[in-house]
């Protein structure tokens, strides 16, 4: 049974774990990580490894006490360099090509971000379950099958930015920076019409920014499109 649990969201920091009941793993580390054993109660000894898509630190301010103690993290060569950081738990992993940590068998992915490499992750175990993970992208280039689980990003809703703007809340050289870094709302509904949804159990948005979002718009768009289970953390 999968059991996903969100420890941070948004840009403050991103901080997800998630579990088969066998392999328990993070996604990012974008919080202390005395502030991630807190969240999980100080039950940390059993996760595997560290999966992290990006360099920003909203994503990885962590990984030094993550790694020091002794979780394994991966992601791309071109994060890996930008974080700057030499350590042997430290694993820079190739694009599409899979590779294993106890029961998930993980595809890392391109994604469209402004920083030096960033990834997607296809996470699939030995029991058939598929989680996709996918942040800070403004897009998604790929299809996916059988997913049952999908954690994705929906930062903002273009006519609240476009407010935001027309208010002075924001100026436009930032709006263009959301826009081209960030999956909106309606990217989100054309990736989920995009992609077979027929195994799917539930749905994550993350990443909700606090200014440029609207909720329940968010929820009742999706819901219209998928009929499934939505988590907003």
């Amino acid at each position: 049974m999968i059991t996903i649990q969100t420890l941070a969201t948004g840009s403050k920091g991103n901080c997800y774990h998630i579990t088969d009941g066998h392999t328990p793993l993070l996604l990012e580390c974008g919080i202390r990580f005395k502030d991630i054993q807190r969240k999980l109660n100080f039950k940390t000894s059993d996760i595997a490894a560290c999966l992290i898509t990006h360099e920003h630190k909203d994503h990885c301010s962590g990984i030094n006490d993550v790694l020091k103690a002794g979780i394994d993290c991966y992601m791309s060569p071109g994060t890996k360099e930008a974080i700057g950081i030499n350590h042997h738990r430290l694993h820079g992993v190739a694009v599409k090509q899979q590779f294993k940590i106890g029961t998930w068998t993980i595809l890392p992915f391109d994604t469209e971000h402004d920083v030096s490499e960033p990834f997607g992750f296809l996470l699939a175990n030995t029991s058939g379950d598929k989680i996709l993970f996918i942040t800070d992208s403004y897009y998604c280039r790929y299809k996916f099958s059988g997913i049952s689980h999908l954690m994705l990003e929906c930062n903002y809703c273009t006519d609240v930015l476009k407010q935001n703007v027309a208010n002075g809340r924001i100026d436009k050289t930032m709006k263009k920076r959301v826009m081209r870094s960030h999956f909106g709302l309606e990217r989100v509904i054309e990736f989920l019409k995009a992609n077979d949804l027929s195994n799917l159990q539930e749905i994550w948005l993350l990443h909700l920014s606090d200014s440029n979002s609207d909720e329940q718009l968010i929820r009742n768009e999706v819901a219209k499109v998928t009929g499934k289970m939505i988590y907003i953390p």
